[in-house]
């Protein structure tokens, strides 16, 4: 083994143009890789998973555990290179985390949940539907911001149906983004409150009252009449828009007479929010956000470099309504303080390891040899890493 080494070294020397035309392409490739490889402060370790989300709206956890999650997990069981399966229950929701093998693709393990899913979706409750999580890890929130009205005339309400019409889908076109979850806020909806004495002096009933609602609220379609050769296009228009188009809901008609009961007869209809189960604050009081998650395998800085591109191109629509997007949580500076620290170690290791070798040897051109061959060392790692998609972060930079 030493005589092998002892050729190398001497074939090494013989040849010092090959071998600094070596070194050079080595070190071409290595800043092309360092370009290459994403940079994030949180090692992301993580197994493949797929997560399978229901919602059945008012029912108790064991219900949900007995005709949802249960029937979930022993299907998805079956599917291929899946090790473990997790279901979480919770009342009118229902979790299912399937984790597959270690060096299975993420996208490949989502087309073989939904397959299973097309199968285990009958013996679901009718009113119950699976559908597939983002395609994010648990480190793939990236990014948080707060909508602030700088006047003080939009109230929760209006942040939030701007947040959840108009830029949730601005963002979520963002190229790498998985999601965008609203925060904070309050969701507009209809309230109807069914006078019970009303409904019953009309010989109605609540389950009677929801299906002329759910039946009513759509538009529909219908034939055509020509005249004078001209042909008229017929549609029925159903969709509500005001309190009064909800309360002119016709719950029972008599057409020999041309009236009806309306729902407006026997309800109160007003404007309110939704049952709120969680508030977005900071020092200025409560506000209206989103959450940006990013998909798996994406570069974090890229991706949060793009969300503020596309917020800026929003901004001459949100100065006219005085709005302003502020961030509150931005990744992209934990990333470049991981960044400074690591390349401050790093030449500090360097300075010292050049400093040793020129007091022990007392040679400058050998401690110019090992400063030249140590950053060519570290830098050739990100070939290895770019090779087999390994992102550079605190934890394997600082190994």
């Amino acid at each position: 083994m030493l005589r092998v080494i002892g050729h190398l070294i001497e074939l090494c020397a013989r040849h010092r143009g090959m071998v600094l035309l070596l070194y050079a392409m080595l070190a071409l490739l290595a800043v092309r890789s360092v370009r290459q490889v994403p940079l994030d402060a949180i090692p992301d370790l993580s197994d493949p998973q797929v997560i399978v989300f229901t919602e059945w709206r008012g029912r108790s956890p064991t219900l949900v555990e007995d005709q949802v999650t249960y029937p979930l997990s022993s299907a998805l069981l079956a599917a291929p290179r899946v090790e473990a399966v997790r279901g979480y229950s919770m009342f009118g929701m229902s979790f299912v985390h399937v984790l597959f093998a270690e060096d299975v693709d993420v996208y490949w393990a989502r087309s073989r949940v939904q397959e299973y899913l097309g199968a285990v979706q009958t013996r679901l409750p009718e009113d119950a539907v699976a559908t597939l999580g983002p395609d994010a890890t648990g480190i793939g929130w990236i990014y948080e911001y707060a909508l602030v009205d700088r006047t003080g005339k939009h109230d929760l309400a209006e942040l939030r149906a701007l947040q959840d019409f108009g830029l949730r889908y601005a963002l979520e076109s963002v190229p790498g983004v998985a999601e965008v979850t609203p925060a904070g806020g309050v969701v507009r909806e209809y309230h109807i409150d069914v006078d019970p004495v009303r409904i019953e002096e009309q010989s109605l009933t609540i389950d009677g009252v929801i299906a002329a609602i759910r039946a009513s609220g759509r538009d529909v379609g219908a034939m055509s009449i020509e005249r004078s050769a001209i042909e008229t296009m017929i549609r029925g228009v159903g969709f509500v828009r005001t309190v009064a188009d909800v309360e002119g809901i016709v719950l029972r008609g008599d057409p020999k007479r041309g009236v009806g009961l309306l729902l407006g007869d026997v309800a109160d209809v007003s404007i309110g929010g939704a049952v709120r189960q969680g508030i977005l604050a900071d020092e200025n009081g409560e506000q209206a956000g989103a959450i940006v998650a990013m998909r798996v395998g994406e570069d974090p800085q890229s991706v949060i470099a793009a969300v503020k591109r596309r917020l800026m191109d929003l901004r001459p629509a949100l100065d006219a309504e005085q709005l302003l997007p502020v961030p509150f949580y931005d990744r992209s500076q934990l990333i470049g303080e991981t960044r400074a620290t690591l390349t401050d170690t790093l030449s500090q290791e360097l300075i010292v390891a050049m400093l040793v070798v020129i007091v022990f040897l007392l040679h400058a051109r050998a401690s110019l040899a090992v400063g030249l061959t140590l950053p060519l060392g570290v830098l050739a790692t990100f070939v290895v890493m770019w090779l087999f998609g390994v992102s550079a972060n605190l934890m394997s930079l600082a190994g």
